[in-house]
């Protein structure tokens, strides 16, 4: 059994620079990758709204120089997903399949993902005209027509963000009454650009042929009949999941599921715990705003191991 004075559990932007930080204040952190290596911004085609990056780069890329600095600066990396994680023990366990770790601090930056339909087409077109996140990609669809799926509050904002681009935005929603804050739908409603089709949902996302999306088939619920929509882009706003299962019980979560740190900090109600990025983000969910939580999260997991070395 190994033991590391700051485990970071997650490998996205927050969990990378908490990384870069604790190692370069020669913690020797260990990060253990998760699922999905990289985080949301792997599925991510072009990052433009990145500082430092005056030209984009490619999301994946971006994971990749995350990953470099941090291993230069002597961090660890260990692939896979933690199954079982005991927070409150002294010092902290963390189980990865057969493997056991323990920790002095554990630093969570597991993320959150976004709900998605579950299409073999939407996964195949993700980055090609299928997007989770309209203030990452809007700016792709200037003067195009795009489509959004979703009722509630992500969905209207998502909607009404992409008419500073997008010629046309048709919001595609399963019922006929949406369930977005009053000032939210007002606001939508209000938008020219914005158009409606009630009582549908997406059956497919169609390819034209080259890998891109052209068109969304729909099924209207009420008469089961079957259209398309032409659009250029399709955005899923149906909402985000944190990825929070594994610190159910032990952790206050707040009625969604996201960690609640203590206020302007990264600690949480259990000593030696810290959590950034995403996982503890309903509102922001950009790299920027992750990467500097990461930052604080490590800088937060220094300064308690220094105190607690001293007792």
């Amino acid at each position: 059994m190994s033991h590391h004075e700051v485990v970071i559990l997650g490998s996205g932007p927050a969990g990378l620079t908490a990384a870069i930080y604790a190692a370069r204040a020669d913690l020797k952190p260990l990060v253990i990758e998760g699922m999905q290596p990289g985080g949301q911004l792997t599925i991510t085609t072009e990052v433009e709204n990145y500082p430092g990056f005056p030209k984009g780069i490619l999301g994946p890329d971006m994971m990749m120089a995350f990953r470099e600095q941090a291993a230069r600066f002597g961090t660890e990396f260990l692939a896979g997903d933690v199954t079982v994680v005991d927070l409150k023990a002294t010092p902290k366990k963390i189980t990865l399949g057969k493997n056991e770790l323990t920790a002095d601090t554990i630093i969570i930056s597991t993320g959150a993902s976004a709900r998605l339909l579950g299409l073999p087409s939407e996964k195949k077109l993700m980055g090609h005209g299928v997007s989770a996140c309209a203030t990452c990609d809007g700016f792709f669809f200037k003067g195009l027509e795009v489509a959004v799926v979703g009722g509630g509050d992500t969905a209207l904002e998502e909607a009404t963000f992409l008419t500073k681009f997008a010629s046309k935005v048709t919001v595609i929603h399963r019922r006929d009454t949406l369930r977005a804050s009053k000032a939210m739908q007002q606001r939508a409603f209000d938008n020219k650009k914005i158009q409606w089709i009630w009582d549908t949902a997406v059956e497919d996302f169609i390819d034209d042929g080259s890998g891109k999306l052209s068109a969304v088939k729909l099924k209207n619920l009420k008469t089961n009949e079957l259209s398309e929509l032409k659009c250029d882009g399709c955005f899923v706003a149906i909402g985000h999941v944190p990825n929070t299962s594994l610190f159910k019980g032990q952790l206050k979560l707040d009625e969604k599921g996201y960690i609640v740190p203590n206020p302007y900090r990264t600690t949480t109600d259990i000593p030696g715990v810290f959590a950034c990025g995403d996982v503890q983000d309903s509102y922001y969910r950009q790299a920027v705003s992750a990467a500097g939580t990461g930052c604080m999260a490590a800088l937060d997991a220094e300064r308690y191991l220094a105190e607690h070395k001293n007792h």
